[in-house]
């Protein structure tokens, strides 16, 4: 048994050296592909579409392997019971608040959807509760903050932490009141009731383990095409949409200027780190701030890839749900930073 055990953390340790290996040379594999094996001449928009496409797909599947395997073994130690008798006694909107704080702290991205959406159903989470922990976790994280801090000064990113609390709380608690349950995919609460018991088993960590990766085989085998669609559609728009049109399209001071900036921020794909550099670009050509933030909470909270992956575990009707009260909440923001700046 021991044997057994030490056989399954080598192979642990090898696969984690492995990918670690793959990801932190995407960006040269990518580049040499495509200027030497390829030959595209760079600049052109095939070429930095392809490029996009075969950097951003190995890299989310394996942001997407490493996060579902993390939260599959933290899922395993926290047995619906467990949670609920944590939230015993505790209000819709209290649970908002708590969601909301604990995702500007928690390190996850629009690839972690799915793992963290069972993981709360699991565990009684009421659904609203769950969305405000989804729009917080990728919005407002540590990244964000910081370069915001940096590029615009204290003032601008509380504001922003502040306005993107809000959009969380009230969004979820929205949610939570309109009693959606109905609209959510029927193999999700298969998914529940058959993990219960098999979670509350497991005492050693090598179990656990192996309960990741079977969580890692099981929704990666169901959400894979989802993935490649909507990162496909994002290349699509990065390589043949020019930022001086959006610069242009979203710099004009008329009233339409937020809500269009976010339906042109949905259909990309990029996280804090990605998109907050073209945010301080769009601001220096003359867009406004509050427009270049609406933007940027578009593609970071509501962005195409984010909402096809959920749609394996939500219907439509629920997505619409979700996108039309976020984009509510975030065309207030983005008029509110247009007022004060």
């Amino acid at each position: 048994m021991k044997a057994m055990t030490k056989k399954k953390w080598l192979i642990l340790i090898i696969l984690l050296g492995l990918w670690m290996l793959i990801y932190f040379n995407l960006t040269l594999a990518t580049d040499w592909f495509i200027d030497d094996v390829l030959a595209l001449p760079t600049g052109r928009h095939l070429t930095e579409t392809l490029r996009f496409f075969i950097f951003e797909v190995p890299k989310v599947f394996l942001l997407l392997i490493l996060i579902i395997f993390v939260v599959g073994i933290i899922r395993s130690y926290f047995t619906p019971e467990r949670t609920r008798k944590a939230l015993e006694g505790k209000s819709l909107f209290t649970g908002n608040i708590l969601a909301s704080l604990l995702g500007i702290v928690t390190p996850f991205c629009t690839c972690s959807a799915i793992p963290l959406f069972l993981g709360f159903v699991e565990s009684g989470i009421p659904l609203g509760i769950t969305f405000s922990f989804l729009i917080a976790a990728p919005m407002i994280n540590e990244v964000a903050v910081i370069l915001l801090f940096g590029m615009f000064g204290w003032e601008v990113a509380s504001i922003y932490i502040v306005t993107g609390l809000v959009i969380a709380i009230t969004t979820g608690w929205v949610i939570g009141k309109l009693h959606v349950e109905r609209f959510v995919e029927s193999w999700v609460f298969e998914i529940k009731a058959g993990h219960i018991e098999d979670q509350e088993e497991k005492s050693r960590f090598s179990d656990r383990i192996q309960f990741g990766y079977a969580t890692v085989q099981e929704i990666v085998g169901k959400v894979w095409i989802y993935i490649i669609i909507g990162i496909g559609v994002g290349a699509a728009v990065h390589g043949y949409v020019p930022e001086q049109f959006m610069a242009n399209l979203m710099g004009k001071s008329t009233w339409y200027s937020v809500p269009l900036s976010i339906l042109i921020g949905i259909p990309l794909y990029s996280n804090a780190a990605g998109i907050i550099p073209i945010v301080s670009v769009l601001i220096e050509k003359g867009v406004p701030i509050g427009t270049a933030l609406a933007f940027m909470m578009a593609v970071i909270g509501l962005s195409l890839p984010e909402m096809i992956i959920l749609r394996k575990v939500l219907k439509l009707r629920l997505i619409f749900t979700f996108i039309g009260v976020v984009s509510l909440g975030i065309v207030i923001v983005g008029y509110l930073f247009n007022l004060i700046y």
